[in-house]
């Protein structure tokens, strides 16, 4: 599970993991969610796919467009 970078250090993501259109988001707070192609929509899947891997953006992304949109809270 690849560390979130968190480019500015103001994100609430610890972690991410990224699965066949899929990605779980775990939190330093609040625990971890699994958004999915069938949760979210493909096109949100893949843009916090991207913003992952860059390190910077997603918890803000997460808030603005999919906040409650995840299919599963894992913890």
């Amino acid at each position: 599970m690849p560390l979130y970078k968190d480019i500015n250090g103001d994100s609430g993501v610890q972690a991410y993991d990224i699965g066949e259109g899929a990605i779980t988001v775990h939190f330093e707070k609040g625990g971890s969610y699994l958004y999915t192609n069938a949760s979210t929509g493909a096109d949100h899947v893949a843009e916090m796919q991207r913003l992952a891997q860059l390190g910077d953006g997603l918890n803000a992304y997460i808030n603005k467009y999919v906040r409650k949109n995840y299919a599963l809270k894992l913890t």
